[in-house]
């Protein structure tokens, strides 16, 4: 008797210690103090937007929509018909494709890897890895497409009209009756598509993934080694990840040069200078966001990173080329552990990949 007696007061003196013990708090890179409890109101700077932003000339409608998610997946729109926005941006692939640096049409690589599309309604402006594009609409005109071949136009592979996959668009009934309701009165153009584009693209949102769940008060949707990658995430003083990666879209939608080994070489990829000649921007590349990033291996702009681990085991080793390199980047405090928990923290952006529905194209 008195050795339960004696098991159940420890019982009660553990509950009560544990209980009594305080709520981890870190302080961001904004000062703010976040409590780390699964739905605390100090997170709610991390709950993506509910309404889905859309210009005035480009309101989102469902027949937009509809026509826009068609044309994103149909070959016929590009020049040669072959490839299609689909081709770089798999679902299947967070909207990315999957290798290092996207194909051109007869299989060339092009110079940079292809970025998601979620969330990409969300930049407002700044579009590709250099921000040369500054809407969506411009994005998806100036893209594979109607150009043929990402990176390039219809010349770079022998066809002097840029209008053919618009023309073959234009002569399909099941397209015209699609246009006629979601674009009333417009003619069917470059123009017109990658409005119905872009349309489409800014409904491709992530929000639900476990990191979001547990934001939201689901205290089981994260693991506590998860948990503690977020506390790393955020502390300037450990991961300083939060400074580039900020709430609530895990991107302060800036540029930034982060030390990648290509930077050092001779023909090197000089990102958003080459957009806007400033010095401290050679070699800067717009902060992807990072909801649905496990998915969408190889990572950074020359796809030259083939792992999460490898991408942090960069950071905390502060870059390679220190040239020009940005101040938000120097070497971090990680232990092996801290670094694995950082990990397992940016599998929790991720939601569980499904199989993408789709579309039925017109005939």
């Amino acid at each position: 008797m008195k050795t339960l007696i004696a098991l159940w007061a420890a019982l009660v003196g553990s509950t009560a210690f544990a209980a009594a013990s305080p709520a981890p708090v870190v302080v961001d890179p904004e000062g703010t103090a976040l409590t780390l409890v699964a739905g605390h109101p100090s997170l709610a700077k991390w709950t993506m937007p509910k309404a889905i932003p859309s210009p005035a000339d480009n309101p989102t409608t469902p027949q937009r929509v509809a026509l826009g998610e068609k044309l994103f997946f149909d070959a016929r729109l590009s020049i040669h018909g072959r490839t299609s926005c689909s081709s770089c941006h798999l679902p299947e692939r967070g909207w990315a494709d999957g290798v290092p640096r996207s194909l051109r049409f007869m299989g060339q690589p092009t110079p940079r890897n292809s970025q998601s599309v979620v969330n990409a309604g969300f930049s407002e402006s700044a579009y590709n890895w250099d921000g040369k594009n500054k809407s969506l609409e411009q994005q998806a005109t100036g893209s594979q497409g109607f150009n043929g071949a990402t990176g390039g136009g219809a010349k770079e592979i022998g066809i002097e009209d840029p209008n053919l996959g618009i023309e073959r668009i234009k002569g399909i009934a099941g397209y015209q009756e699609l246009f006629a309701s979601a674009y009333p009165g417009e003619a069917i153009t470059q123009a017109s598509a990658g409005k119905a584009i872009a349309a489409f693209e800014r409904t491709l949102i992530s929000r639900n993934t476990p990191f979001d769940r547990w934001v939201e008060g689901d205290a089981h949707a994260m693991t506590p080694s998860q948990v503690n990658g977020l506390r790393l995430f955020l502390d300037p003083a450990k991961g300083n990840c939060a400074t580039c990666h900020a709430a609530p879209y895990f991107s302060d939608k800036g540029f930034h040069n982060v030390g990648l080994k290509q930077y050092g070489e001779p023909d090197a990829d000089l990102g958003r200078y080459k957009v806007q000649a400033v010095e401290e921007l050679k070699g800067a590349f717009k902060t992807p966001g990072l909801r649905e990033v496990e998915a969408t291996a190889p990572y950074f702009h020359d796809g030259s990173v083939a792992t999460l681990k490898e991408v942090v085991a960069h950071y905390a080793r502060g870059g390679d080329v220190k040239t020009n390199l940005s101040p938000q980047i120097k070497p971090l405090p990680l232990t092996g552990e801290e670094q694995g928990d950082l990990v397992e923290f940016l599998r929790a952006l991720s939601s569980p990949v499904g199989v993408y529905d789709r579309p039925v194209l017109p005939r």
